[in-house]
């Protein structure tokens, strides 16, 4: 039970730093929540929160949706996901292997934006080869552990330079691309009782951080909550090489 309500304090807390940041809500909140209830438990939740979190966003912002950019995303991304859910399942025997591959992430993600980070540094042109590299790659960790965000947000950034055509077009992809890793969770028998009813606890949970981290932006700066996240993924993923 305390594993449960400590995974529900991480739900909130992660969502809040989602809706401030505007991104890692749920490559903050896998680490942590793997070790608290387990991948089969956390992966189908946290996949699910991520769809309803976009729904929201879209609603908002639908008519700002790059559609070319869209269609390309998802298209490559498909083929990267298919494949990260195919390793899942090959390693779904030996837990340990995948907890350290997803702390392995999650620490390169943190360290290298950070630096980029406090160094103020812009990210350059990707060229062709690399931008498909990128959104492959993004796939096949979305597939695995759904939080192939980071990658993603590193191509999206310098082809969708309009904040709100940035997060509306992101979010029509997680809604696409989640949708597909929801069916084949329910194929794989992720979703028992207790995953049902601590999935709509949540979602709950979901609507109260949603509410308090966009109060939250509008009052203190999001430069700190930035260093806060980097420092939080570092801890976080590190702790998986101890589980």
């Amino acid at each position: 039970m305390i594993e449960k309500i400590i995974f529900e304090i991480i739900v909130f807390l992660s969502n809040i730093i989602q809706c401030i940041t505007g991104f890692a809500g749920t490559v903050l909140a896998m680490p942590f929540s793997v070790m608290l209830v387990g991948y089969d438990t956390a992966k189908p939740i946290l996949n699910i929160l991520g769809i309803a979190a976009s729904i929201g966003v879209l609603l908002a912002d639908r008519k700002s949706v790059n559609k070319k950019e869209f269609i390309k995303i998802i298209s490559v991304m498909f083929a990267g996901i298919i494949a990260g859910m195919f390793l899942a399942s090959f390693f779904k025997g030996n837990a340990s292997i995948l907890y350290k591959l997803l702390g392995t992430i999650v620490i390169i993600f943190a360290l290298v934006n950070g630096i980029k980070f406090l160094k103020k540094k812009e990210s350059a042109e990707l060229n062709p080869v690399a931008s498909y590299a990128i959104l492959i790659a993004a796939g096949v960790v979305h597939g695995m552990f759904v939080c192939g965000g980071p990658l993603l947000v590193t191509y999206a950034s310098m082809k969708l330079r309009d904040t709100k055509e940035f997060r509306a077009t992101l979010s029509a992809v997680w809604i696409v691309l989640n949708t597909v890793i929801l069916f084949g969770d329910i194929g794989n028998g992720y979703f028992s009782g207790d995953v049902l009813m601590l999935t709509a606890i949540s979602l709950i949970v979901l609507i109260g951080a949603v509410w308090l981290g966009n109060l939250i932006s509008k009052k203190l700066s999001k430069k700190v909550f930035l260093v806060l996240t980097y420092i939080l993924m570092l801890i976080s993923g590190i702790s998986l090489f101890v589980k």
